[in-house]
């Protein structure tokens, strides 16, 4: 009896993983009789002495000096289930940590002297680009290593540090090298938000336009009503703008049917195709929530001049920038390069690589509710470039 030739069978392999962590909005953190932190540590095992090893971004470490011996403290208080390894890493803040390899190398390596597995947790404390570059480094150590994000800017609270993504920035594009792992938890703490500069409290901000104007148009009316509030930072408008926002971040991914983004659509991405290209023309001197803001602006003016939006909403939504603090045009959206195009435009094809080879961007078809178009009229997009500075002009 012959042998049946197998040589060309497929067997094909299907599983779904359910993924599940908690968002949690609290005021000191850190206090010992807080017991958010120790709770949920004890989610994965409430017998057992967690290992955990802390990285503060530096910027943090400078606003809360008593920061490190406050974690020490509260790691003593709730040791039982807590056992803190080693000092905090103090690791620089800014977009500057993910412009190169060595601080994730530097945390993996300490990650290994410590004795991390993977059932020890790396709490990161930070804005959002620590937050991607410590992730980035617990993910790709030992394949991962539990992450518990501590957010500290509003960008990181509402939209950053809520998400299920990681990286760093390389070859001259942002987040070029990354993974998608999702948090053990996030635990957002009002209190962070106090001690930022005024920049960063605005810059912030940016990310609940954005998501209100393609998700939710009452929040955005909030969103208009509580301007002024929000523009002076409100502690009560500032934790409502902040949770909302993240709330829907947290729909999208939950909803959308494709959290790990192997399609093409990039919803949460509006206004960022410009917004990226910008950072890197201004290198990095704009916020990530200031050119946001602009990208936004942009995109917004784009859907009116093609059509899809109302011209008063696009002053609508330039009034909101306007009672928060953000600009909605910059003059390198005007440069021009040698062969006579508009530099911003490399934004584009730089974007559509970055989504997987074809261009997906969102414009507004009315306030909450964005729409995706598969490419752009580029005498629109100059049209729409001038009615931004003439705007500005008018100001």
């Amino acid at each position: 009896m012959g042998t049946k030739d197998t040589t060309a069978a497929i067997v094909r392999q299907e599983f779904s993983v359910p993924f599940s962590y908690s968002v949690a909005f609290t005021e000191a953190l850190f206090s010992v009789d807080n017991p958010l932190l120790r709770d949920t540590v004890r989610e994965s095992d409430e017998t057992k002495r967690h290992r955990m090893a802390a990285v503060i971004d530096s910027g943090v470490a400078d606003a809360w000096p008593d920061l490190a011996i406050q974690i020490s403290r509260y790691a003593l208080a709730h040791g039982q289930n807590i056992e803190l390894v080693g000092e905090p890493i103090i690791v620089p803040g800014g977009e500057g940590c993910k412009n190169t390899n060595e601080f994730v190398d530097q945390l993996r390596g300490i990650f290994a002297e410590r004795g991390l597995d993977r059932h020890s947790f790396v709490l990161a404390i930070g804005g959002g680009a620590v937050l991607d570059m410590a992730g980035y480094a617990a993910a790709t150590t030992h394949r991962g290593v539990r992450l518990l994000r501590v957010p500290t800017t509003v960008l990181a609270q509402n939209d950053a540090g809520v998400g299920v993504k990681n990286g760093i920035n390389a070859f001259n594009s942002k987040n070029f090298l990354g993974t998608f792992c999702p948090p053990f938890a996030v635990l957002n703490d009002i209190d962070f938000i106090e001690t930022l500069e005024v920049r960063d409290k605005r810059a912030g901000m940016a990310e609940a336009v954005k998501v209100a104007l393609i998700r939710d148009a009452d929040f955005f009316r909030w969103l208009q009503a509580n301007g002024t509030e929000l523009g002076r930072f409100q502690r009560d408008q500032m934790a409502y703008m902040i949770k909302r926002c993240a709330e829907l971040h947290l729909n999208h991914i939950a909803t959308s049917g494709d959290p790990f983004e192997y399609g093409s659509a990039r919803p949460l991405d509006f206004g960022h195709w410009a917004a990226h290209k910008l950072e890197v023309l201004t290198e990095h001197q704009l916020r990530h929530g200031e050119a946001v803001a602009i990208g936004i602006a942009l995109d917004t003016a784009y859907s009116v001049e093609t059509g899809l939006l109302n011209p008063s909403d696009f002053e609508a939504v330039c009034s909101v920038f306007d009672e928060l603090g953000l600009a909605t045009d910059h003059e390198l959206l005007r440069e021009i390069d040698r062969n006579g195009q508009m530099v911003i435009i490399n934004g584009l094809e730089e974007f559509r690589q970055h989504l997987g080879g074809e261009l997906t961007v969102t414009m507004l078809a009315d306030i909450g509710v964005g729409v995706e178009v598969n490419e752009v009229d580029l005498d629109a997009l100059r049209r729409s470039v001038q009615r931004l500075s003439g705007r500005s002009r008018a100001a």
